[in-house]
């Protein structure tokens, strides 16, 4: 009853401008990183050629799908291995360092050679590539939704937190409006084929290295400070042997709505225009047309979730999702034109968007400061790894054996069982265990 007390009285509290700078500098941040990890599915259609030989699209799409997906088993790597440094030297520093990681991981791809020149190492840099990247991102979620939900206060958490998606989506975006400048205006179709496919790799880097620059300055959350001066630091893989319940439990949550996320993120683009037969073009204004829809919908349910609770909306997503994944997918796939499939795809996102606006202060709120980058990184890599990468290659195999539609069943089947997590966990807002860090700290 004292943290709902204390959450009430927050209410009327005004936007500290320290606090909120931070917040948006750690999103902005956040942005660049998730721009050079997810350009690589925005180009994919045009550089998969360069690197796997072969005359059929598909057989193409699945190898780069492979290595999209290989890429994300470095995540829990990097959600461990991060982790344990933000639970240790703090959230600065982990921040800082994933950020360098993700800066060489795209200019290695920028300047990677073909399959023509090299052969068999072509492939093998791009897969290097995207492990580096993963090992990268891995950390990355894990402390930038530690530090956002550190930074904001008991009243806004929910809304705050909720930039973390924001700037997640907004740099895949960012990717799409970059394919959208090379498609419509600087080059042809050929050219980007043959070469254009490295500008937004190399434009990543660039952006990466000032993101490193803005992360330098970051002030450093009251949270580790207070457990920092404790000697408190629980990160690593203890955090799987101490908090058993509360590992799980981020799995669980996770898994569904991270398969949905990446269902209508990364694999709608090759849906579009392998399975419903837009153009290229029209497949890329269809997919960021949608991705600003999701961008706007986050901080609305992250601030709808201060209000309600954080459960509410997760059930509701669980139940439309298992509801409406299936009979959702098969009208995308039957849409009759762009502005059909975009009106789909937006009715989806509202259903997803209960879950991708929240699920970082669910996680953050159940773990204290000392283990808590560790503890919301490494479980969430580890379904990310399992269900969200491998979400495009599964879709495309099952198209591959003429039984697409197995992959709605799936995926419905995968948010049912996040239902069921959803069913028995408690609210994190009313549990929440960063306000009882505050609590006890202010004692």
């Amino acid at each position: 009853m004292a943290i709902v007390a204390e959450h009430a009285r927050g209410a009327r509290e005004k936007i500290d401008p320290a606090r909120l700078k931070a917040i948006v500098v750690g999103s902005l941040g956040n942005l660049v990183e998730y721009y050079d990890f997810y350009v690589y599915a925005a180009f994919s259609l045009y550089f998969a050629q360069s690197f796997f030989p072969g005359e059929d699209p598909v057989a193409q799409m699945l190898s780069t799908a492979g290595i999209f997906a290989l890429g994300f088993f470095m995540r829990p790597v990097g959600g461990w291995l991060f982790g344990k440094i933000g639970d240790t030297y703090g959230r600065r520093q982990s921040l800082m360092l994933s950020v360098f990681l993700m800066c060489f991981g795209s200019l290695l791809i920028a300047c990677a050679p073909t399959y023509p020149t090299i052969g068999v190492g072509a492939p093998i840099l791009l897969l290097v590539a995207r492990i580096l990247q993963g090992l990268s991102l891995g950390g990355e979620y894990g402390s930038s939704a530690t530090y956002l939900s550190e930074m904001a206060t008991s009243a806004r958490r929910g809304f705050y937190s909720s930039f973390l998606y924001v700037t997640l989506i907004g740099g895949q975006l960012t990717a799409l409006a970059v394919l959208l400048m090379l498609q419509n205006i600087l080059l042809t179709p050929a050219q980007l084929s043959a070469w254009g496919w490295r500008i937004p790799f190399f434009i990543g880097a660039g952006l990466a290295l000032f993101a490193l620059v803005m992360r330098r300055d970051l002030k450093e959350t009251e949270a580790f400070e207070a457990a920092h001066a404790k000697k408190k630091h629980g990160g690593g893989l203890q955090v799987v042997v101490n908090y058993p319940r509360e590992v799980l439990t981020v799995i669980g949550l996770t898994m569904g709505g991270t398969l949905a996320f990446y269902v209508y993120t990364i694999y709608m683009q090759k849906f579009l225009k392998l399975s419903v037969g837009l153009s290229f073009v029209e497949t890329t204004w269809v997919s960021a047309g949608s991705l600003v829809f999701a961008m706007v919908l986050q901080p609305i349910y992250g601030a709808l979730s201060d209000r309600i609770g954080r459960r509410k909306l997760l059930l509701a997503f669980g139940v439309l999702g298992t509801f409406g994944t299936v009979p959702l997918l098969t009208a995308i796939q039957h849409a009759k034109g762009p502005w059909e499939a975009f009106g789909l795809i937006a009715l989806g996102w509202c259903i997803v968007s209960a879950y991708t606006s929240i699920n970082a202060v669910v996680k953050a709120e159940l773990f204290p400061a000392a283990v808590r980058a560790t503890g919301v990184g490494l479980p969430y890599a580890l379904a990310v790894s399992v269900f969200g990468g491998s979400a495009e290659y599964i879709a495309l195999w099952f198209k591959r054996q003429g039984h697409e539609s197995w992959f709605y069943y799936y995926a419905t089947a995968v948010i049912f069982c996040s239902l069921l997590v959803y069913c028995l966990m408690p609210d994190t807002r009313e549990t929440s265990q960063i306000d009882r860090d505050e609590a006890v700290s202010t004692r």
